[in-house]
């Protein structure tokens, strides 16, 4: 099958001839709902965006102002995904919806390109995967992101992008050009190695070992790469020896730098998670009751055993504990140093030096990661 010089208004992926017409719903600028085989039980909503860069909210805590998202929903399909509620936005459940009804902006780049070369535009970091996976499966065929990244290169625009999706490595070339324009920072989202529980709680993913691999192709092009080891599980992941082996596959993979947390339950992922807990796990949900009782937060206690854990386990594989000083929210691992908005920095922002270790293969630039789970559910 041929994909390119698909029109805008003929299917990108076209139906079987027995399928009925794919259910269009009341979206902004939608264009048209399709389904494959190739993607059974998705359906893509191709809509034209009016606009591509996303102001974050000035009460927002993130170290970026702006973000683009190619594609709403994610067939990742994690259970554990913070912005499953986002989703309700469009009318859609946070569940099922989330996994299975994707939401592609088909004029993203070209919609970006016009926004970067405005007279107001400021050329601050743009973040990307901030709300969806922008390497999910589609992007195979849809081929958004090179559009997005030479967008922003070409504008003088420094950005980074944080995904599970080792089809990443596709545009490693893109990217190399990239950088040298501008500020570029990698992240890479890998929390655990049992390749078990990631098919049964990731299930849409590319496996650890995959992930794993694409973090050494981009040390060895010449690209930092941080890891986001987000969400830890408690009782399922937290343990000193799954610590212990990811941090040291991380390390030998030669991740620069690694930030962790614990599992961060909002509203629309805590449902969604207990169910599959009490499917998979029924002897911990009682658990899992008493550590967040009704919050979003596993209790302070245990977030403080966790830092420690988390710290011993990364000295012990030459990462340090964090590069930059005076916010515990903020390490490691994502953000290119100098790309970071001034007015978003911490006060008593300040360099100092990078860990060590962790990034064996070339040396990277010192990055930053932040805790994804407090960001506003609206950084579409």
């Amino acid at each position: 099958m041929r994909w390119n010089n698909q029109q805008l208004n003929q299917p990108l992926f076209p139906k079987p001839d027995d399928a009925g017409p794919a259910p269009l719903l009341p979206l902004a600028g939608l264009v048209q709902s399709v389904q494959t085989p190739e993607f059974a039980g998705i359906t893509f909503h191709e809509v034209l965006a009016k606009s591509a860069l996303n102001k974050v909210p000035p009460s927002s805590t993130m170290p970026f102002e702006w973000t683009v998202n190619p594609y709403r929903g994610c067939s990742h399909a994690c259970v554990y995904c913070f912005a499953r509620k986002s989703h309700t936005y469009l009318n859609f459940d946070s569940g099922s919806d989330f996994d299975s009804q994707v939401v592609v902006k088909v004029n993203v780049a070209e919609v970006l390109r016009k926004e970067l070369h405005k007279p107001s535009w400021q050329h601050d970091h743009v973040a990307l995967g901030t709300n969806t996976d922008p390497y999910q499966r589609a992007e195979g065929r849809y081929q958004l992101m090179p559009g997005i990244i030479k967008a922003l290169a070409d504008s003088g625009t420094p950005f980074s992008i944080l995904t599970k999706g080792t089809l990443l490595a596709r545009d490693i070339p893109v990217l190399r050009a990239a950088g040298e324009q501008v500020s570029v920072g990698m992240g890479i989202s890998l929390a655990l190695l049992d390749e078990d529980l990631a098919h049964r709680i990731e299930p849409g993913t590319p496996s650890p070992k995959a992930r794993l691999s694409l973090i050494s192709k981009l040390r060895d092009a010449g690209l930092p790469c941080g890891v986001m080891a987000m969400p830890i599980l408690p009782w399922l992941t937290d343990s000193a020896e799954s610590l212990d082996a990811l941090f040291s596959a991380l390390a030998a993979a030669g991740a620069t730098g690694v930030t962790a947390g614990a599992l961060y339950l909002r509203p629309g992922t805590r449902e969604w998670f207990m169910a599959w807990l009490a499917k998979e796990h029924p002897a911990l949900v009682g658990r899992y009751g008493r550590l967040y009782g009704s919050g979003a937060y596993a209790s302070k206690d245990y977030r403080q055993w966790l830092s420690g854990q988390v710290a011993a386990a990364k000295l012990r594989h030459g990462f340090g504990t964090q590069n930059f000083v005076h916010d515990p929210r903020v390490e490691e691992g994502l953000y290119p140093t100098g790309s970071m908005p001034r007015q978003a920095r911490p006060a008593g922002f300040r360099k100092i030096a990078a860990p060590a270790g962790g990034g064996s293969k070339k040396a990277g630039t010192a990055n930053l990661v932040p805790a994804l789970a407090d960001a506003a559910p609206t950084l579409f």
